[in-house]
């Protein structure tokens, strides 16, 4: 069946009776009323994190970097590890919304506009990383390739490490053009329906002059196809430039040719983890449950167990590579006591339980299908992938070749305020986004509805009227 009308034996992906006009105040509520008591005590202990790691990251620029847990052969600990994380996470979200639109997936469009947010977030926390790990930032733009007072001064074009600051700047540029493109139209439903002047002037600059046009829903179709097709490409580009970082080292247990299949895996894995956790989230704090219902996460959770499959598979690959080498350096990375049972022996079976062994309940329809257990899952996943980016990093650095360079990584509590810093930071993002911008894009979430055909029928039955 084409149009509005949905299969009769389908489920439906808008719960309740709903009305056009019924989205479009559902949609715009959030932004227009006042927030409920969810979204203060997640807005409040978001900005508590925040302000901590803020602190954190001032102590640390003040006082240099000699506050973090590093030495002279572990400089890549904590910090690269919730780069590669952040980056990782940011990486579903343009994913979700390009390969979805591509594949005219109706279910995207519940969850594609806090996906393409999420991503920008978070590769605004992976970018502070770097920065602060300069330990003197005002200098951070020495590391750009523009012509300088130094003379010849020039970034190291070879080096993996700048063509992530390439890689990840286009692939932040896309996403925001990409998020912002789909935002126009509801902008203008929100001017319209804007009663403040001043709240009308600042959607009117930013829906761009959205008339609703045939004309502007033609350009806008063809912009967003455009958009989604260049961003595919790109997402698998920049996670693997980001394995590059470790891949074209000669440390043990770096160079490794599965890496960039096995890191793109990890990031959609990690991302599709962090949509569910957001979407739990955002479903009590805008009232949303009529949107974002059991078929979104069900949905959901089917790639998490297929992308958490790859992930298994890669881990057995570096395991049986590192055995089937010989190489004494290799095997003791990965299979002596170097990894299950020496000092970061915790780290190796966080990664396993949360990564490999918890995703495995996602199998049970009944599981599969509750808010609450997708809810902790996506947590434990969170958590794994993050183990995974800090076994990959301390294990290997903390035993190089030669014994006098052997260190044991221990992170302070700056190196954790930051991190935690962070990740308060990225809510307060969210929520903040949450009540300034509509969280589901309006027209689109419409093209889905069977019930207000279905209601005109109803109801056109019950008056006998033609």
């Amino acid at each position: 069946m084409s149009g509005h009308y949905e299969s009769s034996y389908r489920e439906p992906l808008i719960l309740g009776d709903k009305s056009y006009h019924d989205i479009t105040e559902d949609i715009a509520r959030p932004i227009e009323g006042k927030a409920n008591k969810h979204w203060y005590v997640a807005f409040y202990i978001s900005l508590a994190a925040m302000l901590w790691g803020f602190g954190c990251i001032f102590y640390t620029v003040g006082t240099g970097i000699g506050v973090w847990g590093l030495s002279k052969n572990i400089g890549w600990a904590w910090d690269i590890t919730n780069f590669v994380w952040w980056v990782g996470i940011g990486h579903a979200g343009t994913l979700i919304s390009a390969v979805l639109l591509l594949f005219r997936q109706k279910w995207r469009m519940a969850i594609n506009r806090s996906a393409e947010a999420m991503t920008i977030f978070a590769v605004f926390q992976a970018g502070l990383f770097p920065i602060i790990h300069m330990g003197r930032p005002w200098n951070g733009y020495w590391v750009l390739p523009i012509p300088n007072q130094f003379g010849s001064l020039w970034v190291n074009f070879n080096s993996p490490l700048l063509w992530d600051v390439f890689a990840i700047s286009t692939y932040l540029s896309v996403s925001l053009v990409f998020w912002w493109t789909g935002l126009l139209p509801d902008f203008a439903t929100i001017r319209d329906r804007a009663v403040k002047p001043f709240q009308k002037k600042i959607y009117a600059l930013l829906s761009f002059g959205w008339s609703g046009r045939a004309k502007d829903w033609q350009r806008f179709e063809e912009v967003s196809l455009v958009l989604a097709g260049l961003a595919t490409p790109l997402v698998l580009s920049v996670h693997t430039i980001v394995s590059f970082d470790f891949a074209t080292s000669v440390n043990p247990g770096w160079h490794s040719t599965i890496f960039p299949p096995y890191f793109v895996a990890g990031a959609i894995f990690s991302g599709f983890a962090m949509v569910q956790t957001l979407l739990g989230i955002m479903r009590k704090v805008t009232n949303m449950e009529a949107y974002i219902t059991r078929l979104h996460i069900e949905y959901m959770n089917i790639v998490i167990i297929l992308t958490g499959g790859i992930v298994a598979v890669a881990y057995a690959t570096e395991f049986f590579i590192a055995w089937y080498t010989g190489s004494p350096y290799e095997n003791y990375t990965y299979l002596s006591f170097g990894a299950e049972a020496g000092a970061y022996g915790w780290a190796f079976w966080s990664l396993m339980i949360f990564n490999i062994i918890i995703p495995q309940i996602l199998w049970i329809k009944k599981f599969r299908r509750s808010f609450v257990v997708s809810f902790l899952v996506s947590i434990a996943i969170n958590i794994g992938m993050w183990f995974e980016r800090f076994d990959i990093i301390a294990i290997v650095l903390s035993k190089g070749q030669l014994p006098s360079t052997w260190w044991r990584f221990e992170p302070t509590f700056v190196d954790v305020g930051i991190f935690i810093g962070t990740i308060g930071f990225f809510f307060v993002l969210f929520l903040l986004y949450a009540r300034t911008f509509p969280v589901i894009p309006t027209a689109e979430i419409k093209t889905i509805l069977k019930s207000s055909g279905e209601n005109y029928k109803k109801l056109r039955d019950e008056n006998n009227e033609h």
